[in-house]
């Protein structure tokens, strides 16, 4: 075969590789929509697909009733379900792509418990870690805390001789340490400040706004070209770090700068609704398993990965005991744990 057929061959093994790729995000893209459409009709006041979609599309053509509930109730929870799913996982994406490792996530790595530990300082005692915002306490002790444990990992693993094996164990060191102060403020709480922090922890969407939701979309529009700007670089670390630097690519600073994007994405997104976990484990993997590696298809496919797993998850919550909204934390746990144990059964973890 000449190398004119060899370059032809292969350029149209590609633009079809493309093609597939694209396809798939569309799928995801057009799933993520049904599961929206779904979860707007769902609640005490039930409405058809049809009826969801002419509302959506036209909201002027249906009765002030139905808008009112769409619009205005329904819509803030289920468009954060789409954002916070998409910077969950996409967030959880990058960590184990700048650590190396399939088991990294805002939950594993302790970001979620930290943010869970600075929330319950704020119902239990109201005590404000930037006293300046206390209007905001809760959501801005949770960011402070998640910032601070994101902080805490990145100087862990600048240490010499540290792997990314370690940082895993500190994050789950860092579980451990959060819950135990958890537990430690609530058995000082009062009995209604214990109700308020068990409940947060189980993480709701119920208390979406659209303020709230405004700002964790704005974070994600800035956060993804971003990481994009960097996909080349994030593509070339999963050949390993030597190659990385070999092309060019300056590890450490790469590293800090996706770090504080991703943190930003999780803390934000655990500060509005708190801790909903396995997400960020979760939608990667499906992401890596449809796309591959390449960030410029791998990156969109975890975002609409993650907004498809949480938005299921926010019609499961609805309709597995009927009349009753089951927590979503509770949900994606529940859903996230059998897969969390075939990641660390799987020959796909001492291969990655």
């Amino acid at each position: 075969m000449s190398s004119d057929a060899v370059a032809v061959q292969g350029r149209d093994f590609y633009a079809s590789m493309v093609l597939r790729r694209q396809l798939i995000l569309l799928a995801l893209a057009a799933a993520v929509f049904l599961s929206l459409c779904t979860d707007l009709a769902l609640g005490p006041a039930r409405y058809s697909l049809g009826q969801v979609v002419e509302a959506l599309l036209w909201p002027g053509s249906v009765d002030e009733q139905a808008r009112v509930i769409l619009w205005e109730i329904r819509m803030p929870v289920a468009l954060m379900a789409l954002v916070v799913g998409a910077s969950l996982s996409v967030a959880g994406m990058q960590m184990q792509t700048i650590l190396n490792n399939p088991l990294a996530s805002p939950f594993t790595l302790g970001i979620s418990a930290g943010a869970g530990f600075g929330a319950a300082l704020a119902l239990a005692f109201g005590v404000a870690l930037f006293p300046l915002a206390a209007e905001y306490i809760i959501p801005v002790n949770a960011f402070l805390m998640a910032m601070l444990t994101s902080l805490a990992i990145y100087a862990l693993s600048l240490r010499q001789g540290v792997n990314n094996e370690t940082i895993i164990l500190l994050g789950i060191a860092l579980v451990f340490i959060f819950n135990a102060l958890m537990s430690l403020i609530q058995f000082f709480a009062s009995q209604q400040a214990v109700a308020a922090v068990v409940f947060w922890t189980m993480g709701s969407l119920t208390k979406a706004t659209w303020p709230k939701l405004w700002i964790l979309l704005a974070i994600l529009v800035a956060a993804t070209p971003l990481l994009m700007r960097r996909g080349w670089a994030l593509t070339a670390m999963r050949l390993g770090d030597a190659k990385a630097e070999s092309m060019g690519v300056n590890l450490r600073a790469l590293r800090l700068e996706v770090l504080l994007i991703v943190s930003l994405l999780a803390s934000v997104s655990v500060s509005f609704v708190g801790t909903i976990g396995f997400i960020g484990l979760v939608g990667p993997h499906i992401a890596r398993m449809l796309l591959g590696e390449d960030q410029r298809f791998l990156l969109p496919g975890s975002a609409l990965a993650g907004a498809l797993i949480l938005s299921v998850g926010s019609v499961l919550s609805k309709t597995i005991i009927p009349g009753t909204v089951i927590p979503i934390g509770i949900v994606t746990a529940i859903a996230g744990i059998p897969f969390f144990l075939y990641l660390i059964l799987s020959r796909r973890v001492s291969s990655w």
